[in-house]
């Protein structure tokens, strides 16, 4: 198995696809050898040269098409056209290949082996963002050749595995012809990493957390983990921070990205830095003792496909707090979390208010419970099991 995507596995990176490639790598079955064609850091790795490495205690081979120190803040040439072009001339046809941007696979047509595509955002509400708005992508202002693109190339995969059921529903819709190929996938969390503490060790942590940042024992946590990206809309969350008026309360954002220095400056704009902690990039293992010391995950994305950090946190008993977007509000519970239904400062501010105040009402239990179908381990087993069926047809 062949993955492709624009990252390093042993570089601190955000994002919900490094991590579910990461969870496909630890918990691939002994039957499959893994390779994954990605970018490197030119320090350590050489550059287009295949190169045996260990992650998760498995040994794949690694591939880095150019060097990419920093891949958390978008640039003038997107990184996903420099990768795709910077697959044309090669073929690293395989048993199974995977892939997670769909512009690399104009290089692949003529690949043999098993295609698979994964779809990870809400296509139709990503496609809707205004143009001229900071949610919209760089493909929101060219999107007949997006699609004629995508005409093009997406014959060419056995599977499409998307984690929206919006966009399974709509890529069936539109080509009816390989609709049995889109299937639904639920995302994934690893329960090794990700769970629960006790009640008293989740405070005792917590406060132990609050001193180390030379606040009061008594502050609550909410946190926002993943890039300072226009789709995430991190000023939106600052601007509900203000609005929450809360002194004991304080945020933390884990994560970095082209929105960091005016993330910043709303901050200092409304007066709140002293409730606000910018964290920046961090790993998995730290990031899961944030979920656990937490009163609330929040996101105020534009649009989604179901974010993993929301499983992360729910399988570390934090409710969750979230805009409308993606499928995130289809696996909450009453008792796991709350969803805004206008992405309003004031809307997000009354929801952190609601979890704030009824601590009780979200228990650790129910956000457990909404969490457990997401278990890495049996999703993507299930995954792999697929893929062997098709391989002894």
């Amino acid at each position: 198995m062949t993955i492709f995507y624009q990252y390093n596995p042993w570089n601190t990176s955000i994002g919900g696809i490094q991590t579910l490639i990461s969870n496909f790598i630890k918990y691939m079955p002994d039957e499959f050898e893994c390779r994954v064609v990605g970018v490197g850091d030119d320090l350590t790795q050489r550059i287009g040269v295949w190169q045996v490495a260990e992650l998760h205690g498995k040994q794949i081979k690694f591939f880095p098409l150019f060097s990419l120190r920093n891949d958390n803040v978008r640039r003038i040439i997107p990184t996903t056209l420099r990768y795709a072009l910077a697959l044309i001339g090669k073929d690293f046809g395989s048993d199974f290949m995977h892939f997670h941007r769909i512009e690399p696979t104009l290089s692949t047509r003529r690949w043999k082996g098993d295609k698979t595509l994964f779809i990870h955002n809400d296509i139709h509400t990503q496609f809707s963002s205004r143009r001229g708005s900071k949610q919209a992508i760089l493909w929101n202002y060219f999107p007949k050749l997006y699609f004629a693109i995508e005409n093009l190339l997406i014959r060419q995969f056995s599977q499409v595995l998307s984690c929206n059921k919006a966009s399974t529903q709509l890529y069936r819709e539109l080509y009816p012809a390989i609709a049995d190929r889109f299937v639904d996938y639920c995302n994934t969390v690893d329960t090794d990493i990700f769970f629960p503490l006790t009640e008293l060790e989740r405070d005792r942590q917590r406060q132990q957390f609050a001193t180390s940042l030379n606040l009061p024992e008594t502050t609550r946590f909410i946190l926002f983990a993943g890039r300072l990206h226009p789709q995430k809309d991190p000023v939106l969350l600052i601007r509900s921070m203000a609005a929450l008026q809360e002194p004991n309360v304080h945020l933390l954002l884990a994560g970095d990205g082209e929105l960091a220095e005016e993330v910043r400056s709303e901050t200092q704009k409304l007066g709140i830095t002293k409730q606000v902690t910018m964290l920046g990039a961090i790993k998995q293992d730290k990031l899961s003792s944030l979920h656990q010391i937490s009163s609330i995950c929040v996101l105020t994305s534009a649009f989604e496909g179901l974010p993993l950090v929301v499983l992360e946190a729910l399988a570390c008993g934090t409710p969750i707090v979230t805009t409308r977007a993606g499928d995130t509000p289809n696996i909450l519970s009453k008792n796991s979390g709350v969803v805004c239904e206008e992405r309003t400062p004031e809307a997000i501010a009354e929801a952190f208010q609601k979890v704030l105040r009824y601590p009780d009402h979200f228990s650790i239990r129910a956000c457990i419970q909404s969490a457990e179908p997401y278990h890495a381990k049996q999703v993507i087993h299930s995954i792999y099991d697929s893929m062997l069926k098709r391989w002894h047809i």
